[in-house]
């Protein structure tokens, strides 16, 4: 069946691009969602993520976080508000009718707030996490602030949220490749296209929510991919180069990312890209 084309609503002025939205979204799930597991982990064990926890996943797109808590034993609820199509992926990966089981205990997908998933009767969350790297996108960082805000009175106080966002540009080989969406975009930068990530990102963030910083760390997150063109479709899956396609095109796009690859490729035609990103735990007061 031939996928339909919708048009992508993005934040910023100018020609809107024709996407594939479900293609983009078994992209994400299937090559790029797989590159921030060691971060994933790393901040699961760093808490100790297991029976006993509630876990609220912002921007929980296709699940695959949710799924590695499950796992572990936690309960696990999943909010996403702007990829319904990441979403249906997310459900066939933890809930029950897609591969006719019993359901993870405790686990809920909702399209839309956090406040959407408020039970009068529930205890509160013990850990929220918003993976989703933040830094990249001019303005990324307020609609994370909104989710937040809806976010941090479901929680106990003391939890522990979890921010990410990627790590110092010249740690980043994937820097290099990013830049193309800043040169195509150079007319729609302030309002959507790539910047390179501060410092202080992920602390202006939490001090904005109210949140109160108890400890960072830093993951070593390579980008490997089986070839260019796989390389592609995965870093286009972002949304990171959304800007780029609207100030040219989606073939103007494609070919000078192939183009910004090619030192990154290796004689046996895979992709290899280290970078490191950074996460940030923060306290519910």
């Amino acid at each position: 069946m031939t996928p339909t084309l919708v048009r992508q609503h993005l934040p910023h002025a100018g020609a809107t691009p024709r996407v594939d939205l479900c293609a983009r979204a078994r992209d994400w799930s299937e090559i790029q969602e797989r590159m921030l597991v060691p971060l994933y982990e790393a901040v699961y064990e760093r808490l100790d993520v297991g029976t006993g926890t509630r876990l609220l996943g912002l921007g929980c797109g296709s699940g695959l976080a949710l799924v590695l808590a499950a796992s572990r034993g936690a309960a696990v609820t999943g909010v996403e508000s702007s990829a319904p199509e990441r979403l249906d992926l997310a459900r066939q990966r933890l809930l029950p009718e897609a591969w006719g089981t019993r359901a993870r205990v405790g686990t809920r997908l909702i399209d839309g707030s956090p406040r959407d998933t408020s039970d009068a009767g529930a205890p509160p969350y013990t850990l929220v996490t918003a993976f989703e790297p933040i830094g990249c996108l001019a303005g990324d960082s307020e609609g994370l602030g909104e989710a937040l805000a809806a976010a941090v009175p479901l929680a106990g106080r003391g939890a522990p949220v979890v921010l990410a966002g990627w790590g110092p540009p010249e740690r980043c080989a994937t820097s290099s490749v990013l830049r193309v969406a800043t040169k195509l975009a150079d007319p729609l930068r302030s309002t959507g296209s790539w910047r390179p990530a501060l410092r202080d990102d992920l602390e202006e963030v939490a001090q904005r929510a109210g949140l109160r910083p108890d400890g960072s760390g830093r993951v070593a997150c390579p980008f490997g991919y089986a070839d260019v063109d796989s390389a592609v479709r995965g870093l286009l899956s972002t949304g990171l180069f959304d800007a780029a396609i609207s100030a040219t095109d989606q073939a103007q796009v494609d070919k000078e990312v192939t183009e910004a690859l090619h030192p990154h490729q290796r004689q046996d035609g895979t992709v290899w890209m280290p970078n490191v990103f950074r996460y940030l735990i923060a306290r519910v007061p």
